[in-house]
Formats: C-alpha cells, sequence, structure tokens
C-alpha cells in the first residue's frame, strides 16, 4: 500500500472522505438535537423539577441506525451508499418519496474533495492525516452552525486541544506560535463583541465563533489570523450579498459566522504560503 503512487492515495482520500461525509451528516443533524434535549434535562434536575412530559432522548450519533426523519422507515445498506444512493433515488425517499435534502450530497462531495486535496497537498503521512482530521471537524462545525447558528464546544474544544497537542512535535506550528495563535485568535473576536454590543446593544455573534478561531490559532499561529478573519469577511459579504439579492435571507436575520471562518480557515491552511505570495506579486512586493 506504501508504494501507491499519490494519484492513488489522493483517489483514497477522496473515497474515505465520502464514508465520512455520510456520518457527518449524521454528526450534524444529530448533536445539536442531542446537545439541546440534555441541557433541557439538565435545567430540569438544576432546579429540583420534573418534566411535564417525559420525552427520549433524539436518536444518538452512532448506536442508532439511520432512518428516513420523515417516515422513521430504517434505511438499508443500499440507500445509504454516500452520494451515489441519493443520485439512484432522485434525491426522494425509497419508501415515502418525501424530498431528501440537499445536504446529505453536498455533505458528502465536500468531504470527498475536501480530503483529496489535503492528500494532494501535504502526501500520504501523518501530517495529511492531522489534516483530514482537521478538514472533517471544521465541515461538521460549519454544517451545525449553518443549520442552528450554533457551534458546540464538543467539537470546538477538542479542534482547539489536538492544535496545541500537535504543536509538541511540532506538526504544523511551534508551541509557542499555537498558544499565542490560540489567545490572540479568541481575543481578538470577543473584543469585537463587548465593542458591538456596547455601541449597539446588540450581540453581533456568539461566542463559538471566538473558540472556532482560537482553535484555527492553535493549528496555525497568529500570523493566519488576519488573513482568516480577512478571508471569512470576504467570503460572508458576497455570500450573504448573493443570498439578501435573491431574496434568500431576510435583511434582519442573523447569518451564522462560523461556516465562513470555517471555510477560510481551510483554505488558508491549504493554501496560505501559495495565497500571500499571489498578493506579493500583485502588489508588486515581489
Amino acid at each position: 500500500m506504501l508504494a501507491l503512487p499519490l494519484w492513488a492515495w489522493i483517489v483514497v482520500a477522496g473515497v474515505l472522505g465520502l464514508l465520512v461525509g455520510s456520518f457527518l451528516n449524521v454528526v450534524i443533524l444529530r448533536l445539536p438535537a442531542r446537545l439541546m434535549a440534555q441541557w433541557r434535562l439538565d435545567a430540569f434536575d438544576t432546579l429540583a423539577m420534573e418534566p411535564e412530559h417525559k420525552q427520549p432522548l433524539p436518536p444518538g450519533i452512532v448506536r442508532e441506525p439511520s432512518h428516513c426523519p420523515h417516515c422513521k422507515h430504517p434505511l438499508a445498506a443500499h440507500d445509504n451508499i454516500p452520494l451515489f444512493s441519493w443520485l439512484l433515488l432522485r434525491g426522494r425517499c425509497r419508501y415515502c418519496k418525501t424530498p431528501i435534502s440537499i445536504q446529505y450530497p453536498l455533505v458528502e462531495l465536500l468531504s470527498a474533495l475536501a480530503s483529496a486535496v489535503i492528500v494532494w497537498k501535504f502526501g500520504p503521512n501523518l501530517v495529511a492525516v492531522a489534516g483530514l482530521i482537521f478538514t472533517w471537524t471544521l465541515i461538521a462545525l460549519a454544517g451545525i452552525d449553518f443549520r442552528t447558528q450554533y457551534l458546540p464546544d464538543q467539537l470546538n474544544y477538542p479542534l482547539l486541544w489536538l492544535g496545541l497537542l500537535l504543536s509538541l512535535l511540532p506538526m504544523f506550528v511551534l508551541p509557542n506560535a499555537a498558544i499565542l495563535g490560540a489567545a490572540i485568535g479568541y481575543l481578538s473576536l470577543w473584543s469585537v463583541y463587548w465593542l458591538f454590543k456596547l455601541l449597539t446593544g446588540k450581540e453581533g455573534m456568539g461566542y463559538g465563533d471566538f473558540k472556532l478561531l482560537a482553535a484555527l490559532g492553535a493549528w496555525m499561529g497568529p500570523m493566519a489570523l488576519l488573513p482568516v478573519i480577512l478571508l471569512s469577511s470576504f467570503i460572508g459579504a458576497i455570500v450573504g450579498g448573493s443570498l439578501i439579492a435573491l431574496r434568500k435571507h431576510g435583511r434582519d436575520i442573523p447569518m451564522p459566522f462560523g461556516p465562513f471562518i470555517a471555510a477560510a480557515g481551510w483554505v488558508w491552511f491549504v493554501a496560505g504560503p501559495w495565497l500571500m505570495q499571489q498578493y506579493s506579486q500583485l502588489m508588486g512586493l515581489q
């Protein structure tokens, strides 16, 4: 296997990305519901109250088998093939004919393409393994934030701690850069949050955004933070402006910023030096 050419490893990474993308869909859909249900139970327990109607917890991420969210019919193995099942079924449940969300094939395809790019960039080695974990976690965080406007600590903190631990090897940055990146990443958006709140009386973003940028700083160091913030703002302005122009999103409806931070962080993780070189050439600095 180690003697495989790079293109073969890229294909393997793409197939693996499809499989992992199917699991990421489960995480995106089930983790927020599971957390919210557990928070309600914890709140009742803290207040020493009994809920009026006891309801079972929503399906877990690992044990419960896949099923149609509309008719609850369990999915057969041939209904659960990443990307291809959605295409063969023409985007509808085999059993109740309810349309299947476009999210499923998009997340699987995104995971496959991004995984292939990671192996193309770093080669078949442990650095690529770390890059794949980084990529898949960002996809899950972006998907959850897009759907719920929530970035769960259950994903943010492991990403942050893994970045700090990898700096001990070091794999991407040295420990001092990882620590500074995490601290500056958190405090920069924290400061913007409070400044905006003092000026307007409104909350412009959530604490999950601070933690996500801190995690990116732990992986890439403080020098990556400004480009990531600028790039995420640029992507957000284009996407947000387009959705408003197409009347797909109201002007007064909050838009999650986490997906744009995640996208910008991944782009800089893969192509940061190249983008900086292109910018320097464009500005005549080289």
